[in-house]
């Protein structure tokens, strides 16, 4: 017999996942142990197990998942002519999606592309040289680093925006799923904006200089930048292509605050195995595994990616957890400040 881990392991579905197949019907262990309600699975489901990841990595629909595997399993009986047809009537649906997709795609790149012949060519990014405390700015990198891209595809999402607007020097970083920002004091520039995105790699070598405190000087001059520090610099090119509005993604309507104990919920979410888990958010906030949420229950249910919220909880003791609603982003921020927050997508819980 395979314990559930085991089976976890060996079949790539995941122990939250066989969990959720096991209350759906879908794969139900060969014994439960009736002391601990601990699954047990016969070696022979293990193949089962396997075809039903596939299945779902292929992106067919549970209802027809359940025919899928009910039809496998009764090819020894002759019922053979089922399988190939849901098969192949799912990727029909695939291939209809993707044409679908691809027209649509086309419209938007025509868009794309008249509003950018309507548009003057972009002016070069200016010169600016300034200071800033060596130790803000290294809280502010902290900040922010843990939500670097790392999608070739995406390169310019690949480092920390900086943003000097004023007196202020505002960093940024998503992958898509997650938006830090964070803010740091300048002086010494009093020009227009200037905006550059630094690759991560360079970000974390400015990093490694500022572990001495007093003062930094961050020059940029077109895609160059550089900084120096207590007679140290590190200098490179920052990326050449156009880093997202974050002021536009970070609009959001204003949501309801809760308090957060954050110990608390670090040692909650480190005991979540799996990609997703729920957060139950009433006068508090507190963590429930995704396919052990009773939705009858006072509170709302929003799911999380216990790893990235995780990290999004290291900027602070004390923070706060802004929620809109169950398909807006969630805001973590500091009570003492505006400036430094971060952006967590939720994801769907399967109710």
């Amino acid at each position: 017999m395979h314990s559930i881990g085991e089976m976890g392991r060996d079949s790539g579905l995941g122990v939250s996942a066989l969990r959720f197949y096991d209350r759906a019907g879908v794969l139900m262990p060969a014994r439960v142990d009736p002391v601990t309600g601990y699954r047990w699975y016969a070696p022979e489901q293990l193949d089962e197990a396997r075809l039903l990841a596939r299945l779902r990595q292929a992106g067919m629909p549970l209802a027809d998942v359940r025919l899928v595997l009910a039809g496998w399993a009764g090819a020894d009986t002759g019922d053979t002519a089922l399988v190939p047809r849901l098969l192949d009537g799912h990727l029909r649906r695939l291939e209809r999606e993707l044409a679908d997709a691809r027209g649509a795609l086309s419209t938007v790149r025509a868009l794309l592309g008249h509003k950018e012949s309507t548009m003057t060519t972009a002016t070069p990014t200016p010169t600016a040289r300034l200071t800033v405390p060596a130790a803000e700015f290294a809280a502010a990198l902290d900040s922010v680093r843990f939500a670097v891209g790392n999608d070739p595809e995406l390169p310019m999402l690949g480092g920390v925006h900086f943003d000097v607007d004023g007196a202020d020097l505002h960093l940024v970083a998503t992958d898509r799923y997650r938006m830090a920002v964070a803010c740091a004091s300048t002086g010494g520039h009093g020009g227009e904006r200037v905006r550059l995105t630094v690759p991560a790699p360079l970000v974390d070598a400015m990093r490694a200089l500022l572990a001495d405190g007093g003062e930094a000087v961050i020059t940029v001059d077109g895609d160059a930048v550089e900084l120096e520090t207590q007679g140290r610099r590190v200098a490179g090119q920052g990326f050449g292509e156009e880093f997202p509005d974050y002021r536009r993604l970070t609009r959001l309507p204003e949501g309801r605050r809760i308090p957060l104990d954050v110990p608390a919920l670090r040692h909650a979410l480190a005991g979540q195995d799996g990609e997703r888990c729920a957060l139950v958010l009433t006068d508090t906030v507190t963590v429930a595994a995704a396919d052990a949420v009773d939705f009858d229950a006072a509170g709302d249910r929003v799911g999380v990616n216990p790893a990235f919220l995780l990290e999004a909880l290291a900027a602070g003791e004390e923070m706060l957890l802004e929620y809109v609603g169950p398909r807006a982003p969630l805001v973590l921020l500091r009570p003492d400040t505006e400036d430094a927050f971060s952006l967590l997508m939720p994801c769907t819980l399967d109710a």
